[in-house]
C-alpha cells in the first residue's frame, strides 16, 4: 500500500485501497462511486441527508430506504434515487455494497464496501444512544473503518437522554407559569424529531419552525409517533406564553422571533456540554442532548467493528488518532468537509422560512 503526500500537516490518504480521498470526497474506483461527495458526481452513496452529507445534482444516488424521502427532500423530486433496506447488498462494478443502521437520524447508514476480501466502512454521523426516531447503530466487522470525531474528547459525554427531556419539560413549564414563551432551539432534522418524539404527550401546544415542520411530516409519514405540533404560520391568534416553539438555531436573532413577545430560549446541542457555550450564544438554558457518538460512543463503536485501521474524519481529528495509536492502532487523520454537529443554515428545504 502507497501513502499519498499529505494534504495538509499530519493527514495522510491513501491511495492504493478500496477507498480514496479525491477532490470529491471518498471515492471508490473500483465501483466508481462516491460516498457523501462533496459536489454532483456520477454515483452518490449517501449516508443520510444532512447537507454537509447530501448535495444536489449527482446523476444517481443510493441510500437507505428509511431516509428516502428526507434525501429527495435535501437533492429534489426528480433526482434519480435507488434505495436499498438495512443489510441489503449490491454489486457495483464488482464491488459489494451495502448499508447498515448509524443511529444517527431516520435513515442513517454505514456503508459497507468489499472488494477482493478486504472490508471497509464509512459510518458517516453515528451515536449508540437508544432513539425511536431511527434504527439502532449496529457495529459491522470491518479491516478499516473510517469514523467521525464531532465530539472526539473525553470531555464530552452524554448524560441519560430521559433526564434532558425531563429538563425542557421542566423548563417549559416555569416558563408558563411566568408568561413567557419558550423558544427551544434544535438542528430542524434528525433533533428537532428526537425530541418531540420524547415529549410526546406532554401538556401544552408545541409549535413548529418551517424547516422543521417539513422535516416532521417526512417522518410521520415513516410511521415515526411525534407530539403534536402546528406550523407557526397557521397558529392564529395564539396564547404564546404557553407554548412550546421547536426552531432552528439559525432562527435565534431574526425577526422571524419577535411575533412570540416575551420569550425564553433554549438550544438542544452535545455543544451544551461546555461551560460558556450557552452565554456565547445569548442563550437562557443548554441542554445536553446529541446525535452523534460521545467520547465513549466513539471508542466502543470502534472497538466493536475489529479494524486495525481507522481514518478520522471531521471534528477533534488528532486527540482521536492519538488516543487509537496508543492502543495499537493503525489511524490517520483524513481532511473531509463534513461539519459534524452544525446548524443548517441555508440548507433548509422549501418553505423554510417561517
Amino acid at each position: 500500500m502507497v501513502r499519498r503526500a499529505p494534504l495538509h500537516a499530519g493527514i495522510v490518504t491513501y491511495t492504493e485501497s478500496i477507498l480514496e480521498l479525491n477532490d470529491n470526497g471518498l471515492y471508490c474506483a473500483s465501483g466508481d462511486l462516491h460516498i457523501d461527495p462533496w459536489r454532483a458526481v456520477d454515483r452518490a452513496v449517501i449516508t443520510h441527508a444532512h447537507a454537509d452529507h447530501a448535495c444536489a445534482g449527482s446523476r444517481a444516488y443510493l441510500t437507505a430506504q428509511p431516509g428516502e424521502a428526507l434525501l429527495r427532500a435535501r437533492v429534489g423530486p426528480d433526482a434519480a434515487i435507488q434505495t436499498l433496506t438495512y443489510r441489503e447488498a449490491i454489486d457495483l462494478g464488482g464491488v459489494r455494497v451495502s448499508l447498515h443502521p448509524a443511529g444517527h437520524i431516520l435513515g442513517s447508514a454505514q456503508v459497507r464496501v468489499e472488494s477482493g476480501g478486504e472490508v471497509w466502512v464509512v459510518s458517516g454521523d453515528y451515536k449508540l444512544e437508544p432513539d425511536p426516531t431511527c434504527e439502532p447503530f449496529e457495529p459491522v466487522a470491518c479491516d478499516t473503518f473510517v469514523t467521525e470525531a464531532t465530539f472526539g474528547l473525553p470531555i464530552y459525554r452524554w448524560p441519560v437522554e430521559s433526564a434532558v427531556l425531563a429538563e425542557i419539560q421542566a423548563w417549559w413549564n416555569a416558563n408558563q407559569q411566568t408568561g413567557k414563551a419558550s423558544v427551544l432551539f434544535a438542528y430542524s432534522l434528525g433533533k428537532a424529531q428526537r425530541v418531540l418524539a420524547g415529549i410526546a404527550g406532554a401538556a401544552g401546544e408545541i409549535y413548529t419552525h418551517g424547516a422543521v415542520e417539513n422535516f416532521c411530516r417526512a417522518y410521520r409519514a415513516a410511521g415515526i409517533a411525534l407530539a403534536p405540533t402546528t406550523h407557526v404560520a397557521a397558529a392564529g391568534d395564539a396564547d404564546w406564553s404557553r407554548a412550546l416553539i421547536v426552531a432552528p438555531p439559525s432562527a435565534n436573532g431574526t425577526p422571524w422571533m419577535r411575533r412570540f413577545g416575551a420569550l425564553s430560549t433554549g438550544f438542544v446541542s452535545g455543544w451544551m456540554r461546555i461551560r460558556g457555550a450557552r452565554r456565547r450564544r445569548s442563550l437562557d438554558r443548554g441542554f445536553v442532548l446529541s446525535d452523534h457518538a460521545d467520547w465513549s460512543g466513539l471508542m466502543s463503536a470502534i472497538r466493536a467493528t475489529g479494524a486495525s485501521r481507522v481514518w478520522v474524519t471531521h471534528g477533534y481529528r488528532a486527540p482521536v488518532v492519538e488516543w487509537l495509536k496508543q492502543q495499537g492502532l493503525d489511524a490517520q487523520a483524513v481532511e473531509t468537509r463534513f461539519e459534524g454537529d452544525q446548524d443548517e443554515t441555508g440548507a433548509e428545504p422549501p418553505e423554510a422560512e417561517s
